[in-house]
């Protein structure tokens, strides 16, 4: 543990620190409240311009009737299948067996909606129709992870996905979206979030991963599965009294970020050579299809951390806060690009990789 904190001190103190957009600080909500004028009225209970104005702007960028602001993901999601399962009455819900439902939520589906998960596929890669095929068991709803995170963001072949909702509409199973990071696919599959959340029910999308906002969510889809969300929604104690920080900065870093999504995407690319050319280290998927990916190191958690340190100190990158343990088979890493990327020099960066490579080399030879 006092290793990690080290790592983690190391990281933040870095000149040039690698992941995501910057440090979550209270500038990121000065910095979005300074467009606006301090006499704007607040919105109350999940109503007023602020909050109704943006849902309707999201709505029309996802390409769905309706649309609805919710302060966290788990919970919209949570809604959206319970919504599904009471309209087929069947509370059976496929997904990848490391979803964020099944894996970080404390059995919130389960515990508080009564939902039962069906776990579709194996943990080293995306569902695919194969899946759907085979599956023996009725859902009423399958959510599908755009990208999956806990597998380095690997997704399907849009081709794949077509398919996947094509089956879904024949057998009259709804078809989720957890697009928490979908913006940072859209270069990949080179298609509109209009084109993509078109072969699904309902979408969900995070205001603060790959965006950059301080938190919050929406959920899309038609009207009427809107209408019964926001239900939900109140009886969660969803809508707080305001929301409007969070929509602020969910809209002001949209419109700064969405941009950069190519960019943060090709980046990605570039890093991940960086990494596939240093001993022992590989990254998943190889060739990266968003702006996020694994790192995975023969070293083990200990010796990696103490690299990483020392590179910190040495050159001023910060290539990870944290180091995740993999057993005899060595430590991996998550990797996501947002600003922060591009403001380390080029030479500065390769420098960090020549001392990454060659104190993983020293490590094989002393082993």
């Amino acid at each position: 543990m006092e290793q990690t904190k080290t790592l983690i001190k190391a990281y933040n103190q870095a000149s040039y620190p690698l992941i995501g957009h910057g440090k979550r600080n209270v500038q990121v909500l000065k910095e979005a409240l300074e467009q606006w004028d301090a006499e704007q009225d607040s919105d109350m209970y999940g109503n007023g311009a602020i909050i109704e104005n943006f849902e309707e702007k999201m709505a029309k960028q996802l390409g769905k009737e309706s649309a609805v602001f919710f302060p966290s993901g788990t919970m919209a999601q949570q809604i959206a299948l319970r919504i599904w399962c009471d309209e087929k009455g069947n509370k059976k819900v496929g997904y990848h067996p490391l979803s964020h439902l099944e894996i970080h939520e404390k059995d919130g589906m389960k515990e508080l909606h009564h939902l039962e998960a069906v776990l579709l596929a194996d943990v080293e890669r995306p569902v695919l129709l194969h899946d759907l095929i085979g599956l023996e068991e009725k859902i009423a709803c399958l959510l599908l992870e755009l990208p999956q995170r806990e597998i380095g963001g690997q997704l399907p072949e849009f081709a794949e996905l077509k398919a996947m909702s094509a089956f879904c509409r024949e057998r009259g199973i709804k078809l989720h979206l957890d697009g928490a990071r979908l913006f940072e696919i859209l270069p990949y599959y080179e298609k509109s979030a209009q084109e993509v959340c078109a072969l699904f029910d309902s979408v969900y999308i995070s205001f603060y991963k790959g965006i950059g906002g301080i938190a919050g969510a929406i959920l899309a889809g038609d009207r009427s599965f809107i209408e019964e969300s926001k239900i939900w929604k109140r009886r969660h104690g969803g809508d707080l009294i305001s929301l409007y920080p969070y929509i602020i900065a969910a809209d002001f870093y949209m419109e700064r970020r969405l941009p950069h999504m190519k960019k943060y995407y090709k980046e990605a690319q570039e890093l991940a050579a960086l990494y596939n050319g240093s001993e022992g280290m590989k990254t998943i998927p190889e060739v990266p299809i968003s702006n996020m990916f694994h790192v995975h190191s023969t070293a083990q958690k200990e010796q990696l951390e103490t690299i990483l340190i020392d590179i910190a100190a040495k050159t001023g990158i910060g290539l990870s806060q944290s180091v995740r343990d993999k057993g005899e088979d060595g430590s991996y890493f998550e990797v996501n690009i947002g600003d922060r990327y591009d403001a380390a020099p080029k030479e500065t960066l390769f420098e960090a990789f020549r001392l990454l490579d060659n104190k993983l080399q020293q490590k094989g030879e002393r082993e």
